[in-house]
Parts: C-alpha cells; sequence; structure tokens
C-alpha cells in the first residue's frame, strides 16, 4: 500500500506516523513538505521570537531525519501543485533543485494547513512584512530583527491570538509597539466585549499602544523595506510590520483539483476524516488539521478552528483508519487559552454571539475571584464567565481573564461544555483545594453558584 502525504507538520506526520506504525513494512509512506521543517509548534513562535524560548529546534518535536529513520520517506522542499484522483497521482516542484516529481497513491491524506489572510494591500514587493505561520516564518523575522541597523518600530496589525502574542515578543525584543485593530476591543472572537474590555486595559498596561477602531489602507516601502502603515488615521512609522489577521484554510489546491470543499472553505470529512463528496466518502482520500472544517458541538455548526491539538488528533485518526484500525474525531467546542505578557486568556464553548447566532436563549453570570486563598502570597486576580441556557442551565460557554494561574481553569469549564453539564450540576463539583492552589471555594464553583441564581432568576 501507497500512502502520500501532502504537509509535514502535526496533522500529516502524525497520519503517517500512526498508518507507518501499523503497518510497517506493508505500508510505503511518502511526505511532501513545501519548507524545511517537520512536526513543529506553529504555536510556539512568538515565544521562540520573543526570547522565551532560546533554540528553534527546540520547537522541532521530530525532525526530517528523524522520520526517515522511522520509515517515512519525507521530501522537504517539495510543493504539492497538483492532485489528479482519477489517475491517483499528485505532482510536486523540488523548490530547491527544481524539476518535477509525480508520485502515485493508493491513500492520500491531505493536510496542507492554513495561510496568513492577507490583504491586497499588504502583497507589497520589499522585506519588513510578515505573516506567523509557519517555523520559516518565524526564522525570516528573527533574521529581519537582527539585521543592520535593527528595526526600533514594530507595528502588529490583527488584535486576535497571533497579534497580541506578536506584540508581546516584540516588546521583549526592545522594539516600539503598535497594536491596530479594527474593531472596538482585541480578540473579539474570542472573548464577549466585556473581556475584551480587561485584556485592552492589561495591554495599555504594557508599553504596547494599542488603537482600536483603526482601519489600515496600505503600507509605505523605503525601497526595498517597508517604512510606514497608513491608516485612515494617518501613517504610522515601521521597521516591521507583523500581520495578525488570522488564517484561512490553505485548499486552494484541493479545489482547483475537484476536491470539494464545505461552507467555511475547509475541506469536509465524516469522523473517520474521510474527505466526502456529493455522494459520500472519497475512496483512499483523507484530510486533517487547519485545512478542515468540523462540528462545534455546541452549536451544532460547521467550523474551522486552527489549532495544534485538533490537527494532532485528526492526524491520529486518519492514520489509524489508513491502518486498518477505527478511530473517530466527533468535533470542537472551541476551547482555546493564550498569554499577553502578564495576563492570561481562555475560552470555551460559545460566545455570547455565537450563542445567540445558534439560537440559544442565555443568561450570563462574571465573578471575580483569585488564582489562591486570598492570605496566600502570590494570591492573583481573575474574572471568570458563564454562558449558560436560559431555561435548563446548560453551561455554553466560559470565558476566563485573568494572572498567573487562571487560564487553565477553562479545561474544568471544558470538561463541563464537553460532558453537557448544567451551572446547577457544577455547583456540586469536587474540585481540589489547599490556600497555595485555590480559594476554599474555587472560582469555577464560585461563577457556577452565580450562574445557577441567573438561571432560577430567568425562569418565569
Amino acid at each position: 500500500m501507497k500512502l502520500v502525504v501532502v504537509g509535514g507538520d502535526a496533522a500529516g506526520m502524525s497520519a503517517a506516523s500512526q498508518a507507518r506504525k501499523r503497518l510497517g513494512g506493508d505500508l510505503e509512506a511518502v511526505v511532501f513538505e513545501r519548507g524545511h521543517f517537520t512536526s513543529y509548534s506553529a504555536c510556539g513562535i512568538p515565544y521562540w521570537i520573543g526570547g522565551f524560548v532560546k533554540d528553534r529546534d527546540a520547537l522541532v518535536a521530530r525532525s526530517p531525519q528523524a522520520h526517515r529513520e522511522a520509515g517515512i520517506d519525507v521530501r522537504i522542499r517539495h510543493e504539492v501543485v497538483g492532485i489528479d484522483l482519477d489517475r491517483r497521482e499528485v505532482v510536486a516542484h523540488d523548490l530547491e533543485a527544481g524539476g518535477e516529481v509525480r508520485e502515485g497513491f493508493d491513500h492520500l491524506v491531505y493536510a496542507a494547513g492554513a495561510t496568513p489572510i492577507t490583504p491586497p494591500w499588504a502583497r507589497v514587493r520589499g522585506g519588513g512584512v510578515f505573516g506567523v505561520q509557519t517555523l520559516d516564518d518565524g526564522d525570516a523575522i528573527h533574521r529581519w530583527l537582527d539585521r543592520d541597523p535593527k528595526p526600533r518600530r514594530a507595528v502588529v496589525i490583527g488584535g486576535g491570538y497571533i497579534g497580541v502574542e506578536m506584540a508581546e515578543a516584540m516588546v521583549r525584543r526592545g522594539l516600539e509597539v503598535t497594536l491596530l485593530e479594527k474593531s472596538a476591543q482585541p480578540m473579539k472572537a474570542t472573548v464577549d466585549p466585556d473581556m475584551g474590555a480587561r485584556v485592552r486595559e492589561a495591554i495599555e498596561g504594557q508599553d504596547i499602544d494599542i488603537r482600536t477602531g483603526t482601519h489600515v489602507t496600505g503600507l509605505e516601502m523605503d525601497g526595498d523595506r517597508v517604512c510606514g502603515v497608513v491608516t485612515q488615521a494617518g501613517t504610522l512609522p515601521a521597521d516591521i510590520v507583523v500581520l495578525g489577521l488570522g488564517v484561512r484554510p490553505n485548499t486552494t489546491l484541493a479545489d482547483e483539483s475537484g476536491i470539494p470543499l464545505g461552507v467555511t472553505g475547509g475541506l469536509r470529512t465524516d469522523l473517520r476524516m474521510r474527505v466526502v463528496g456529493p455522494d459520500g466518502p472519497i475512496d483512499g482520500l483523507w484530510a486533517a488539521g487547519d485545512c478542515v472544517q468540523t462540528t462545534h458541538l455546541v452549536s451544532g455548526a460547521q467550523v474551522n478552528v486552527p489549532l495544534g491539538t485538533h490537527a494532532n488528533k485528526q492526524g491520529r485518526v486518519a492514520g489509524i483508519n489508513i491502518g486498518g484500525g477505527y478511530a473517530t474525531f466527533p468535533g470542537v467546542i472551541g476551547t482555546a487559552v493564550t498569554k499577553v505578557c502578564d495576563l492570561e486568556v481562555a475560552r470555551t464553548g460559545l460566545t455570547e454571539k455565537e450563542a445567540a447566532a445558534a439560537g440559544y436563549g442565555f443568561v450570563t453570570a462574571t465573578v471575580e475571584s483569585t488564582s489562591r486563598a486570598g492570605y496566600y502570597p502570590g494570591a492573583a486576580s481573575m474574572a471568570i464567565k458563564l454562558i449558560a441556557e436560559r431555561r435548563t442551565g446548560l453551561l455554553l460557554g466560559a470565558q476566563i481573564v485573568g494572572r498567573e494561574e487562571a487560564a487553565k481553569r477553562i479545561d474544568a469549564l471544558a470538561i463541563a461544555v464537553w460532558n453537557k453539564m448544567t451551572v446547577e450540576e457544577m455547583t456540586a463539583l469536587d474540585l481540589s483545594y489547599a490556600p497555595p492552589f485555590a480559594p476554599v471555594w474555587d472560582p469555577v464553583l464560585i461563577a457556577a453558584r452565580k450562574a445557577t441564581d441567573a438561571v432560577h432568576a430567568a425562569l418565569p
């Protein structure tokens, strides 16, 4: 059996590794990766640029050579440019040596990931303008920051995960940083406006000039390098510009090859990660990672949630099934976490906007608490917000904004959302307690109690 994989990061290498583990020498596995690296943590790039991680290779879980030693034919710097489903063949360009490579397949895993959203005004010739999607992007940013004369002023465009993380990284590198966001608050897709206001306040206290409600219209270049960002309110000087405008599924090749796309622009798959066409699963065609859409288990909507956690799980599921086993990926609930300087931000389930769009009637409850017993040294503040269905009290979503040791409490809330618990049921959860770790009433329990009161108050 021959397996060809398009994309050598989390999803693609997980699929190839699992299939090879099950079939051994009965499987020939070929992986095409257009970059220089395999199996790396793209989520760690801002922390490497910011100096939290000292060595780039610390972000690489397994090198191309390590995969080759495990029996997988990894071909880096090869970009797949054509897929022929009738002939069951892919065409790839060798980006280093030139020329064309053709490989037949019995099974194909499409794991091409995502690509940064780049508006027309950002497609300029010259240096200093970067997306942050691959380890090669991180390398390019490092080289730019280390060049002479060294950049002094950074403008980060977009106030989502990548934007706020890269703003922090630039501050840690000693640059003057301006963060631009067209919405009224940062992290608008992650948390509700009231929680976003807390994020903004924290960013303003970290030597980051955050400007919301700002629309970027262009970039100014000085020869071969960027020198300014043009907004409706004027031009900001910049020696480096980071685009944090989000990503989209990298499915252009799939679309051109006649592989059907879903409503999000990602590939449609079934529970076993088989690509689904108009007549059902397409024989021998699989997909996983940031390029697929999946079901949100609370709203029921089809969503594209580009996270390494999902990519690894989906790739593993595909590989197990290709190898003759049985595994499924049921969907997601939107759990995510990030850090902005000393502020931690987390969410799971639905925001208010998402709950309304799904048709839910709901109540909300927000509480202020601390990470430890108030009298214990190091106790830090946090706010927890719960969203519960108005009639049943079903937990629909949760958000946390706080200091050290706040964000990982989202995992307990994610388990409650996943298992369809009500906020009243949550008030009896047997959570751990000791003064160094939590108040006697954990913030999760306090929030559940307040949300339960809100549900009862809303009953007729």
